[in-house]
C-alpha cells in the first residue's frame, strides 16, 4: 500500500535540501551540515536524496556549481 503522506513528506524534504544547496553552493556544505538542516541523519539524507534525485547531494552540488560557473563565463 502506498503511503501518500510519507511521499509528500519526503518530497518536501528534498525540496528543502535543494533550496539549501542552492543558497549555500559557494560554501560547499558537507553532508552532515546538509542533513542537519532538515533534521535527518547523513545516512538517511544520502539514501533519500539519491532515491528522489538520482544522484548524491554532493554530486548535485558539483553539477549545480559547474552550471553557475559556465553561466558566468
Amino acid at each position: 500500500m502506498i503511503n501518500y503522506q510519507q511521499l509528500s513528506d519526503d518530497y518536501a524534504r528534498i525540496e528543502q535540501v535543494i533550496y539549501y544547496l542552492e543558497r549555500n553552493a559557494q560554501r560547499q556544505p558537507d553532508l552532515g551540515e546538509i542533513a542537519a538542516s532538515i533534521h535527518l541523519s547523513e545516512f538517511h539524507l544520502q539514501r533519500l536524496f539519491t532515491r528522489w534525485v538520482g544522484i548524491s547531494p554532493k554530486r548535485f552540488l558539483a553539477i549545480y556549481h559547474q552550471g553557475k560557473r559556465q553561466a558566468l563565463a
